[in-house]
């Protein structure tokens, strides 16, 4: 085994007492004069693998603290299921914790890395053996138990901090962006074999990455913070497709930001008048204004280019002059303009192409998000 090749896990053995929802109320931390976390309201439904993501300095560290009990909040208050745990000791919380450096102890074997919690809490022998056993076979390990941890590789070793935050069967696992220490195709590997694990354990997981990806790939439900507040959260596909402002939108995946003016409404159509002429959205805020200038996302794939004699009837079609082009393969990234704006489109499975066509765009209203701000 190299840690680069895993076969999908068969939990055993494990078993989550009670599924346990994590509530956070206008949790709030400060230093001093600067607020690092601000009056954060999340629910956190039982066994989902809840994501905190965000840019550098957002406070999705400090609150992944908070919740493990390492820092104390200023004020609000955090519940696991009914039970209020927000000035409650770090080791009284029943929580399981994979650090983004692992911790693991270089001296003890494998073995005695995952057992270490377990003799904490003075569990007897035999049931410490089995538990131990069962979590190594969950993470592809059984065969290394002995070995002393700084002879793995890093994806050996982040399984190890794995099991060993799994085999105490706590309430709550948390992660701090533990795969930011691995190279890129062992962090494709490791993502699923994390969110199978989670998900066959049934417990209720909270991952902190600043990865969108890694968000995007592996959580039921995701929270996008920004300068210590929470700016959108939900499953991943919604933030995606229907991010609630300019940040989020920019923040997950690549998009085009089309400036625009309210015009009315045809059908179940908001019109907007654009740049690359009169669009139509079935995407827009509660709030939208009745008139006045707006700002729309429309992600790369969503700009289909077809052929002019398919734009007859159909809406959102416009033409551009395109500007460059770089193949990939499988994957072509078009630069387009359009009255002076630029346009980003990606075509799957392209034919090899000259730059300086006049190409033709259609956009589908499902895909022209009308933004709050």
């Amino acid at each position: 085994m190299t840690g680069t090749c895993l076969d999908p896990p068969r939990v055993v053995g494990y078993a989550v007492r009670v599924v346990t929802p994590i509530t956070l109320r206008a949790l709030t931390k400060r230093f001093g004069e600067t607020t690092a976390v601000d009056a954060i309201d999340l629910d956190i439904p039982a066994g989902d693998l809840f994501f905190l993501l965000g840019p550098s300095g957002c406070g999705k560290t400090t609150l992944l603290r908070m919740i493990a009990g390492f820092s104390d909040p200023t004020r609000g208050t955090i519940r696991f299921s009914d039970d209020d745990v927000t000035h409650m000791p770090a080791n009284k919380r029943d929580t399981g914790m994979v650090f983004q450096g692992y911790a693991l102890w270089p001296h003890m074997t494998v073995r005695q890395n995952v057992r270490f919690g377990l003799e904490v809490r003075k569990i007897g022998k035999a049931e410490m053996n089995q538990r131990v056993d069962e979590a190594l076979a969950n993470v592809q390990l059984t065969p290394y138990a002995d070995r002393k941890t700084n002879q793995l590789s890093g994806g050996q070793q982040q399984r190890v901090a794995l099991a060993r935050a799994l085999v105490i069967k706590p309430r709550v696992l948390l992660l701090d962006e533990p795969l930011s220490n691995l190279d890129a195709k062992l962090r494709l590997d490791m993502r699923q074999q994390i969110r199978d694990l989670c998900k066959a354990s049934g417990i209720t997981g909270v991952y902190v990455t600043h990865d969108q990806h890694e968000a995007l790939s592996m959580a039921d439900q995701v929270a996008v913070l920004n300068q210590g507040r929470v700016v959108q959260a939900g499953p991943p596909t919604k933030l995606y497709r229907r991010p609630a402002n300019r940040f989020v939108a920019d923040f997950l995946g690549e998009t085009n930001f089309i400036p625009g003016e309210v015009a009315g409404t045809e059908g179940e159509h908001i019109m907007l008048n654009t740049p690359f002429g009169k669009l139509a959205s079935s995407v827009f805020p509660e709030d939208l204004p009745q008139g006045g200038a707006v700002t729309c996302s429309i992600r790369p794939e969503a700009v289909q280019l077809i052929d002019a004699a398919q734009a007859n009837g159909k809406p959102n079609t416009f033409a551009a002059e395109q500007t460059r082009l770089i193949y990939l393969g499988s994957l072509a990234q078009h630069r387009l303009s359009v009255a002076d704006h630029e346009l980003k489109a990606f075509e799957l499975n392209p034919q090899p192409a000259n730059t300086g066509q006049t190409l033709t765009c259609q956009v589908d209203p499902a895909d022209v998000v009308i933004l709050q701000d």
